[in-house]
């Protein structure tokens, strides 16, 4: 949100971009790889689709992470704008290279 910044207004998002890289490597305990489920809905009657962990990380290992940001911030337009701000790649290579992205190791 940029709370850091001199500029910050709560109802304003002046936060900065952040490039997840490595997706397809995010790791979980206990039995969630066999007993995780995410849902989506289709829209029509009946049309809840479930996938198991262990698919999702071997299809699309970036929803996994956009599934999980998207679970923590507000759901409001800031939110949603906030969530705009959020790149994920599955490999360590990604086409904002040429912005110099400042590192942080976690």
């Amino acid at each position: 949100m940029g709370k850091q910044k001199a500029i910050y207004t709560p109802s304003v998002d002046a936060g900065d971009f952040v490039i997840v890289i490595n997706s397809q490597k995010v790791r979980v305990t206990g039995n969630k790889e066999e007993d995780k489920y995410y849902h989506r809905h289709t829209g029509y009657s009946g049309g809840l689709k479930s996938t198991k962990y262990r698919i999702m990380k071997a299809r699309t290992p970036e929803r996994i992470i956009y599934q999980a940001v998207k679970g923590m911030l507000p759901k409001n337009r800031l939110g949603r704008k906030m969530l705009k701000k959020l790149r994920i790649f599955k490999s360590d290579s990604h086409i904002h290279e040429a912005q110099n992205p400042k590192i942080l190791q976690f």
